[in-house]
């Protein structure tokens, strides 16, 4: 077995990268069905439900849970490195993605516009801030529960 089918076969690389596709397609047919809209940012963007960050830690941290054991090295700094993800979408990223949603109303202000001078209209209109960063702690909580459920998955079959 050459390396990278011995990669294909180690259900802790596998685990993660299966969780965050299904995670971003569910994503991505969740924010179409309940906009009524398609929108190609979804595919790869962050934010919305389910947490594809989520999904992706839970997942890892199950798959070396069930590989290596809850005392295992592996185990221990997935499950660190998963609590920081989530906590991070939950709060910084969510609070970011908050304060672009509020900078956009002020970008899009015609009545702030008109006090800039020239250079800084010009900065000031060039760029809208994404909106969807961070995550609800409920999109953070299904994202893990689909991590860890596809987690159990692969150990199983890969």
């Amino acid at each position: 077995m050459n390396e990278l089918e011995s990669a294909l076969h180690n259900p802790v690389l596998v685990a993660p990268i299966v969780s965050w596709c299904i995670a971003q397609l569910l994503k991505v047919l969740i924010h179409t069905i309940v906009n009524k809209k398609f929108e190609w940012e979804r595919v790869v963007g962050g934010g919305g439900m389910p947490s594809s960050h989520s999904a992706t830690v839970g997942s890892l941290a199950t798959a070396a849970f069930i590989q290596y054991g809850g005392d295992s090295f592996e185990f221990a700094i997935s499950t660190v490195i998963a609590i920081i993800v989530m906590y991070d979408a939950m709060n910084v990223r969510l609070e970011t993605g908050k304060q672009g949603a509020i900078l956009n109303i002020l970008i899009k202000n015609e009545e702030i516009k008109a006090r800039l001078d020239q250079t800084s209209k010009e900065k000031w209109t060039e760029t809208i801030l994404k909106e969807y960063v961070g995550h609800t702690p409920v999109q953070v909580l299904v994202g893990l529960i689909l991590g860890v459920i596809i987690g159990i998955c692969i150990c199983r079959f890969v």
